[in-house]
């Protein structure tokens, strides 16, 4: 019997989501960064995301928009379910990270994956302009969690985005950043993960983050 591939396999979710391809680009980056072997795939095939090591979900634009994207690719959404119940650990990228959320209230309210308490509304920003674009500071527990291993106290990501998870249970924030308060950056539970912002637009932060993912070895289901 052949001896099992070491290579790990990522699938970068197709959707019609935007920024696979930029998304792809940073997860073989990171891969190579941290000398793992992996092959980086971006698909709707609900049965590569069901075999897959790793699941990417990007996003950008409005939440019920992305929403009805997988919706729209038969059988995607069960099988990202399916294998994040499994045990796959999961990142979602900005509206990808949104949609881990119970609903999202952009253009009516809209059934997230509800893997995480809150709902996506509305940033209260008094004074600040919306969308929040460009860097903004990372506010986290050094050594706190597997995803910031590695990150300055000063690190920063880079934002874009008027909508951000409200209601949230403190237990899934891995870290926060201030816009007019405090607002969720990185969340997660269990194998399930998740940036406000783009980390494949973060250079050596973002970089870093997903070669954290990347290396993970959560436990499914409950708290990190």
């Amino acid at each position: 019997m052949p001896a099992p591939s070491l290579t790990q396999s990522i699938v970068v979710i197709d959707y019609n989501g935007g920024n696979l391809a930029s998304a792809a680009r940073a997860l073989t980056r990171a891969a190579q960064d941290c000398s793992l072997a992996a092959t980086v795939t971006i698909t709707a095939d609900p049965q590569a995301v069901r075999d897959a090591d790793r699941i990417v979900l990007p996003g950008q634009g409005a939440f019920a928009d992305c929403a009805a994207g997988l919706a729209a690719r038969p059988g995607l959404r069960d099988a990202i379910v399916a294998a994040t119940d499994a045990g796959t650990p999961f990142l979602g990228i900005c509206v990808g990270m949104q949609l881990m959320a119970e609903r999202g209230r952009e253009h009516g309210v809209t059934p997230g994956f509800g893997w995480i308490a809150g709902e996506i509304a509305l940033m209260d920003a008094p004074n600040l302009r919306l969308p929040q674009m460009g860097w903004n500071e990372l506010a986290f527990t050094p050594g706190a969690h597997p995803l910031t291993d590695g990150l300055d106290a000063d690190a920063h990501g880079y934002f874009v985005h008027s909508f951000a998870l409200r209601g949230y249970d403190p237990a899934d924030m891995v870290a926060t950043t201030d816009y007019g308060g405090t607002v969720p950056a990185i969340v997660a539970r269990g194998n399930r993960a998740g940036t406000q912002f783009h980390v494949e637009k973060s250079q050596k932060v973002g970089l870093r983050i997903l070669s954290n993912f990347l290396r993970w070895t959560p436990m499914p289901g409950g708290p990190s």
